[in-house]
C-alpha cells in the first residue's frame, strides 16, 4: 500500500526488452541499503518490484520489470532513458497516512486537456489541470474525492461528465513531475479504493433487487 505522497523523483536510465516484458533501470535518491530485493516501489503510479538494487552516487540505481499488461495499460510502455518519474516506497505500519490509501494498481490513463494558473504569489503559482478520464472509470470520480495521478494523491475539485480537475500547489509542482506536465500528456490514474468498492456494492444490491 502507498499514500500518494511522492518521496523522490527518479530518472529512467535504460529500457530493455520488448512488448512482452521490459526491464527499466531507475536512478533515485534512496539509500540502497534500505531497499530489500523484491520491495514494492510505486513508479508514477504502478506498483513495481525491485529486482536489483545497487548503491550509486547520491542514492541508488534499482531495476524493475514491467510485464505486457502494465506496458499496455499504463504509460510505462512509453518511458525511455531520461523520463522522470514520481517515486514512493511502500507504506510501513506506523507511518503517517498523509494522502489516501493507494494500491499502485492503475485503472487507466487520463489525458490533460487544459492547464491554467489559478493564483500567483510569493511562493509561486498554483495550477489547475483539467483531465479526461478513460471510459469506464469516470463514474468512480467524485467532487472532493481523492484520485491518484502519476503516483500523486490529489483532491478532485470539479467533475463534469468524463472530465475532472485538480489543483496543484507550488510545493507539489516543485517536488514532483507535475511542473513539467503539459496539455496532451497522459497520466496513470488510480481511482479511490473506497469509491471502487462502494460502486461494486451498489451494483450488487441493484442486481439483487
Amino acid at each position: 500500500m502507498f499514500t500518494g505522497l511522492v518521496s523522490d523523483v527518479g530518472t529512467v536510465l535504460s529500457v530493455s526488452g520488448d512488448a512482452r516484458m521490459r526491464r527499466l533501470t531507475i536512478r533515485a535518491a534512496y539509500d540502497a541499503a534500505t531497499i530489500a530485493l523484491g520491495a514494492s516501489i510505486a513508479c508514477s503510479g504502478p506498483c513495481l518490484t525491485a529486482v536489483s538494487i545497487e548503491p550509486a552516487e547520491g542514492g541508488c540505481v534499482f531495476a524493475v520489470d514491467a510485464a505486457a499488461e502494465t506496458l499496455a495499460l499504463t504509460t510505462v510502455g512509453g518511458w525511455e532513458a531520461g523520463t522522470r518519474i514520481n517515486l514512493e516506497r511502500s507504506l510501513k505500519i506506523g507511518d503517517e497516512l498523509g494522502g489516501h490509501l493507494v494500491t499502485g494498481h492503475v485503472d487507466g490513463v487520463a489525458e490533460i486537456f487544459a492547464r491554467e494558473t489559478v493564483t500567483a504569489g510569493a511562493w509561486g503559482a498554483s495550477e489547475r489541470f483539467t483531465l479526461r478520464a478513460p471510459a469506464g472509470v469516470a463514474h468512480f470520480i467524485a467532487k472532493k474525492g481523492s484520485v491518484c495521478l502519476d503516483g500523486t494523491s490529489l483532491t478532485v475539485n470539479a467533475v463534469e461528465g468524463d472530465t475532472f480537475s485538480v489543483l496543484l500547489i507550488p510545493h507539489t509542482l516543485e517536488v514532483t513531475t507535475w511542473g513539467e506536465r503539459r496539455v496532451g500528456d497522459r497520466l496513470n490514474l488510480e481511482v479511490d479504493l473506497i469509491a471502487r468498492y462502494a460502486a461494486r456494492l451498489a451494483e450488487g444490491r441493484g442486481s439483487a433487487a
